[in-house]
C-alpha cells in the first residue's frame, strides 16, 4: 500500500486529522517530574499513551532531541517505541543535501529510526530529495510554504510570472512516481493553502501552525483536505503538550487533542457534502 493510501485508510479508522508534534522541551516539563530519571521519555510515553486513540500521525521535530546531545537519540528511539503503527510517525528533519549524503539521511531516518515519513527541503533539487521517495510505503513532506517571517525572502520570488513555491508544487508532482509526495504548508498563510490544494489536489498536506501559532482552524480544514474531506495532516504541538503543567498534564493533553478533533471533524462535516456525519 502506497503511503497516501495508508495515511488516508488511517484518518478514515481514526476518525482523526490530528497530529501532535512530540517536540518536548526540557525545560517545560512538569514539575512532578522532576525527580525521574528518564522525565523526557516519561512525559513523551504519557502524552501518546492519553492521545493514541484521538490522532492520525505524530510528528518528532529532531531540532529538540539533537540538542540534548548523546542522550537525545536513546529518547528518540525509546519515544518512538511507545508509538503504535496504527498511526503515523512524521520525522520533522527538513533534510536534503547531495544525492550520496541524503542518501544516508534516509537511511537514518527510514532504517534507523523507522519513520513513516519525513519532512524534506527541496531547494537542491530532485536527487536531494530522490532518497527519501524509493519506497511506496514511507513519505516525503516537501517544504512548499512556511509559516515563518523569513518565508518571503525565498518563496514568494516571482519566477516567469509565478511565485516560486508554485513551480516547488509543480515539481514535486513531477516526482510523486509512488503516490507518496506531500507539501508542508503554514496554517498561518491560508490564501496560499487554498491555491496549494488547488495545484496538488489529490496530495496529503502537513499543516503546522494551528494552536500556539495562530492559524485559523476552520480555513486550514476548508482549504487544506481534499475533496472527501482527508489527507491534511493538521499539527498541534504546544497546545497540546503544555495544555497543563500540573501532575494532570496528560489527561490535559488527551482533553486538548479531543477538543481539537471534535473541532476538526465539525469543520469536516460543514464544509465537505460527503461527510454527513462522522462517528464521534
Amino acid at each position: 500500500m502506497n503511503f497516501t493510501a495508508r495515511l488516508r485508510e488511517i484518518q478514515r479508522r481514526q476518525n482523526s486529522l490530528v497530529c501532535v508534534g512530540l517536540d518536548a522541551d526540557p525545560a517545560k516539563l512538569p514539575a512532578s517530574l522532576s525527580g525521574h530519571a528518564d522525565r523526557v521519555v516519561e512525559f513523551n510515553t504519557q502524552i501518546i499513551a492519553a492521545t493514541k486513540d484521538l490522532v492520525c500521525a505524530y510528528k518528532l521535530n529532531l531540532a529538540f532531541y539533537e540538542a540534548m546531545g548523546r542522550d537525545g537519540w536513546t529518547i528518540l528511539h525509546r519515544t518512538l517505541e511507545q508509538i503504535p503503527d496504527t498511526v503515523i510517525t512524521i520525522g520533522d528533519a527538513k533534510r536534503g543535501d547531495i544525492g550520496n549524503s541524503s542518501g544516508f539521511y534516509a537511511r537514518a531516518l527510514l532504517d534507523d529510526f523507522r519513520f513513516t515519513a519525513t519532512t524534506v527541503n527541496p531547494y537542491m533539487g530532485g536527487d536531494s530529495v530522490e532518497p527519501f521517495l524509493k519506497r511506496e510505503d514511507r513519505g516525503a513532506f516537501i517544504l512548499a510554504v512556511t509559516s515563518n517571517p523569513g518565508a518571503r525572502d525565498l518563496q514568494y520570488l516571482r519566477v516567469n510570472g509565478k511565485p516560486l513555491y508554485e513551480h516547488v508544487i509543480r515539481k514535486v508532482k513531477s516526482w510523486n512516481t509512488f503516490n507518496n509526495c506531500g507539501l508542508v504548508v503554514g496554517a498561518t498563510k491560508p490564501r496560499e493553502l487554498q491555491r496549494i490544494r488547488e495545484l496538488a489536489p489529490t496530495m496529503p498536506l502537513l499543516i503546522p501552525g494551528i494552536g500556539a501559532q495562530g492559524g485559523d482552524l476552520a480555513l486550514a480544514v476548508r482549504h487544506g483536505c481534499d475533496r472527501s474531506g482527508e489527507l491534511a495532516v493538521i499539527n498541534a504541538s504546544r497546545s497540546v503538550l503544555y495544555a497543563s503543567t500540573r501532575e494532570d498534564f496528560a489527561s490535559a493533553a488527551r482533553h486538548a487533542a479531543q477538543q481539537l478533533r471534535d473541532e476538526i471533524n465539525g469543520y469536516r462535516i460543514k464544509y465537505f457534502s460527503s461527510l454527513s456525519s462522522l462517528p464521534s
